[in-house]
């Protein structure tokens, strides 16, 4: 699909689309998957080398683990899914996987958030069901290639309804505001590698959503718009959740929903040049998403809290953490020459070449948010590493300042709570470091890798926007 051939497409179960369910790997889902099949590796490894350094060989591994797998396998089926309904099938699964890695452990923060994340991906996965139901009934298939071309013909008010629908089911997944306050709530609660995939991972399937939608079904309506209001909201409303935080885990969590509305901006542009700077900060955003929280995890581990009230020195004792959650902090925030600064950058050039003046605002508003989190990625990294410790925090539980030998002990506020303890330790299980090593230097190869990575996102904005490769690869003679 990326050398120039087109689309490659497999009709399951030997029934060509329309009428059977047909996978579709063009230039984006092939991208995505890529990516996505390299940070799922990275987080099994880390999950892998946590379970047998905390000694859970038995019943966490055989809850955890095949949780994991299906999560990955709707993860990888969205981005293949060549029509509405296996598209539905796929956030099932994904959704299936994420609701028991969300509570893993059955402590209270983890049911009550997990309760909240439950009714919100029901709700939506309902929502899913109307817009297919509408979509179906309106023009006779499922099969996105057909649709694309029978959404065309439809009454403007009937094409309308269903692009809402369907685009409100994939704000919510994507947290996208005003759908967003459900994930600072429920994601820090999580287990830290099942944390990271779902930062790194389930909400871009979100994003790939809305892209498919917007670039194949609907392509330049009127609710692109819509969208470029919400990725200003997404960004600036994030942002400032993000710097009023006192935790590191809520703080990412407010940056992940920040840092989604630079995609929305690229794909709300409806041009090559913003859809191709949309796809190239999808892809450094799961990279450097998730190594942040995978780093998060290994600080825990470490001082057995992420609160920042109660780090710090951590520079000293642990100066390869430090080094680890730096680097994407600062890729994150888009310091030159990093991915983070050139796609900012590809979606700034995109948005002044528009012209009009939502864009020009929306590029004040990404260029606000990244000087922001800066300032919020600097804040936490200081606090954390470089600053004396706190006075009094020696005789809190879960802080380890000095020692030499490893301690079990549990976090602050889970005294008395059934379940798994947090191991702090003076030194790390290498494959945990190496994992999360890995995905920092894969985060940082895409600055090596620019010119190609940006050519290929410009030939994938270009296929989408053209459309007609995708139709004729689905339907070749049943059109």
């Amino acid at each position: 699909a990326a050398d120039g051939g087109g689309p490659l497409t497999a009709h399951v179960g030997g029934w060509a689309a329309p009428v059977g369910i047909a996978l579709v790997a063009d230039r984006l889902s092939s991208l995505m998957l890529v990516v996505s099949s390299a940070v799922t590796l990275c987080v099994m490894v880390y999950s892998l080398a946590q379970a047998y350094a905390d000694q859970e060989y038995a019943a966490p591994l055989a809850i955890f683990h095949p949780a994991y797998l299906i999560m990955v396998a709707g993860v990888s089926d969205a981005f293949l899914s060549g029509d509405l309904f296996n598209l539905f099938v796929a956030f099932e699964m994904l959704l299936s996987g994420s609701y028991v890695l969300l509570t893993f452990g059955g402590t209270e923060s983890r049911i009550r958030a997990g309760a909240t994340y439950v009714v919100i991906g029901l709700a939506s996965s309902l929502l899913f069901l109307v817009g297919i139901a509408v979509s179906y009934g309106a023009t006779g298939t499922v099969s996105m290639a057909q649709l694309a071309e029978r959404f065309q013909t439809l009454p403007g008010y009937l094409k309308l309804l269903v692009e809402l629908t369907l685009l409100l089911v994939f704000v919510v997944k994507a947290a996208i505001f005003p759908m967003s306050a459900w994930l600072p709530d429920s994601y820090p609660t999580a287990p830290a590698p099942a944390t990271a995939l779902f930062a790194g991972l389930l909400t871009k399937v979100g994003i790939y959503s809305v892209i498919r939608l917007e670039a194949l079904l609907f392509p330049g309506g009127p609710v692109s718009v819509l969208l470029m209001w919400a990725a200003l909201l997404t960004m600036l409303v994030g942002i400032f959740g993000a710097v009023a935080q006192t935790d590191i885990k809520r703080m990412l969590s407010f940056t992940l929903v920040s840092h989604i509305g630079y995609m929305v901006f690229g794909v709300g542009l409806s041009t090559v040049a913003g859809m191709s700077g949309a796809v190239f900060y999808v892809v450094h955003h799961i990279t450097v998403q998730t190594s942040l929280f995978l780093v998060t995890g290994l600080i825990e581990r470490r001082a057995g809290t992420t609160s920042l009230d109660d780090l710090g020195g951590l520079m000293r004792l642990a100066p390869v953490i430090a080094v680890l959650f730096f680097v994407p902090a600062m890729n994150l925030a888009g310091i030159p020459p990093m991915s983070g600064f050139l796609g900012k950058l590809n979606l700034v050039q995109a948005g002044i070449a528009a012209g009009g003046a939502l864009p020009l605002i929306l590029v004040a508003g990404g260029l606000v948010t990244s000087l922001l989190t800066l300032y919020a990625m600097s804040t936490a990294w200081s606090k954390a590493f470089w600053r004396v410790p706190p006075p009094g925090t020696a005789d809190r539980p879960g802080t380890v300042l000095e020692s030499e030998e490893t301690t079990l002990t549990r976090a602050p506020g889970t005294e008395g709570i059934t379940g798994r303890e947090i191991v702090t330790s003076t030194t790390m299980p290498v494959p945990m470091l190496g994992a999360t090593t890995a995905l920092v230097v894969l985060g940082l190869s895409y600055t090596v890798l620019a010119g190609p990575l940006s050519a290929l996102t410009r030939r994938t904005a270009e296929e989408l926007l053209t459309r007609e490769p995708y139709i004729s690869a689905v339907l070749g003679g049943a059109r």
